[in-house]
């Protein structure tokens, strides 16, 4: 049965009612250009995808072999073509298809789906939860820490369709674990509509980080919508890294701090590139005591692209703390970066918030420096922008950041 099966009738009606309601940011989508594609067949393991494929899901983060991961998912246009647990991990977390769990777990209906992001906030959440939609559900058991991370791939196989996720994640109390989530599309694909509903449910002293790294077509449509609620002592980091030319992307992920000591990081790296519209946020609401959160964000401008960079904290505690820093390169005269950053305390007047933001070219007497030190001007910009697009902001595992950080560094080869 598809998720469509599963929603209620007072969750249908509320998406009915915003089946053409345009979001606030970000181009408005004609939904009906696109089509929803055909089921696919199963795999039996990653290796057995074409080789191009495998090469593209590596760029976005997703490892064939699987011999670093904990476990691994799949995602062809609208069907779940492969999902496995490594035999070690059995017992410390289950992956499933979202709507294997909707059917198995009675509870996971009751209590998450559809209970954080809001079917009526847009007409992308609207489409979601009126049409079938496939995902991932991952749970991590109490008190399990899970040290290699689980990857998850969300790949657009198919040419000018949609591909409607659904995703939900739940740590129990205690539990850590590392996700990887990759998102990219076939080198034949050239347009396209993501749309990704991500919830995600962090209970007390759990530890959640999730890097996404997309690589896109340069025609697609990208639209992720995404809510983190967190409990007491629990702590959720989000790592998101975007290197490839894309049509237009708008996201604005919420991360709600109901549990004292809560904490949320959101960490991005944008490369805007050709003609793309990137309009990238986050929203921190700080609800519990002693909750913390920060929002860092690292640009760079090239060709005609657009940035829109946002930020809002939101205190509702007296007793909590967040800060925002958005920095942002422009390397053409024909780009643009818009910052946004919002401060908003709601009945706290005694919590801290606070933001830097700087938008500028490359100083030249950087360049000149380095050009003096026998490097060519292309060289001394390289260098000034990978210092600038700084992974270690994002907090990875060795490994992942090194490979990050590879995917930077081929990206400044082909655009500097």
């Amino acid at each position: 049965m598809s998720s469509r099966h599963y929603i209620d009738e007072e969750i249908l009606e509320l998406a009915k009612s915003a089946l053409n309601k345009e979001a606030p940011f970000g181009t408005d989508i004609d939904l009906s250009a696109f089509e929803e594609a055909e089921e696919k067949d199963q795999i039996s393991e990653l290796s057995k995808l074409p080789e191009e494929i495998q090469k593209t899901i590596l760029n976005a983060g997703i490892e064939v072999s699987e011999e670093g991961r904990s476990g691994s998912f799949l995602q062809l246009d609208h069907s779940v073509v492969y999902r496995r647990l490594q035999q070690r991990y059995h017992g410390q977390l289950e992956i499933l298809d979202i709507n294997e769990a909707l059917e198995k777990y009675p509870e996971v209906r009751e209590k998450y789906f559809w209970k954080a992001v809001k079917p009526d906030k847009d007409k992308y959440t609207a489409f979601s939860a009126t049409h079938p939609a496939h995902g991932y559900f991952i749970r991590v058991f109490k008190g399990q820490k899970v040290e290699k991370p689980i990857q998850a791939c969300l790949l657009l196989q198919e040419n000018a369709r949609i591909q409607n996720v659904h995703n939900i994640v739940i740590l129990e109390e205690g539990a850590e674990v590392q996700i990887i989530n990759g998102c990219a599309t076939a080198p034949k694909v050239k347009e396209g509509l993501h749309i990704g509903i991500s919830e995600f449910y962090l209970e007390k002293g759990s530890r959640l980080t999730f890097t996404m790294v997309h690589n896109w077509a340069e025609d697609f449509y990208v639209r992720p919508r995404g809510v983190t609620v967190v409990e007491d002592d629990a702590v959720f980091v989000s790592n998101y890294v975007l290197l490839k030319p894309v049509k237009s992307i708008q996201s604005f992920p919420i991360a709600i701090l109901k549990g004292k000591n809560s904490v949320a990081s959101f960490n991005s790296l944008l490369y805007g590139l050709k003609d793309s519209e990137i309009d990238m946020g986050s929203h921190i609401i700080l609800e519990g005591e002693n909750s913390g959160g920060q929002a860092i964000s690292r640009a760079i401008v090239k060709d005609s692209a657009k940035i829109y960079s946002r930020g809002i904290l939101e205190a509702r505690q007296n007793l909590s703390k967040a800060h925002l820093d958005c920095r942002g390169i422009l390397l053409s005269s024909s780009g643009m970066m818009y910052a946004v950053p919002e401060l908003l305390s709601a009945g706290a007047p005694q919590s801290h918030l606070s933001h830097e933001a700087a938008i500028g070219p490359i100083a030249e007497e950087e360049v000149e420096y380095l050009m003096s030190r026998g490097l060519s001007k292309d060289e001394a910009i390289s260098l000034i922008t990978q210092g600038f697009m700084d992974v270690k902001i994002l907090g990875l595992p060795k490994q992942l950041e090194n490979y990050i950080q590879e995917l930077i560094l081929q990206t400044q080869e082909e655009n500097i």
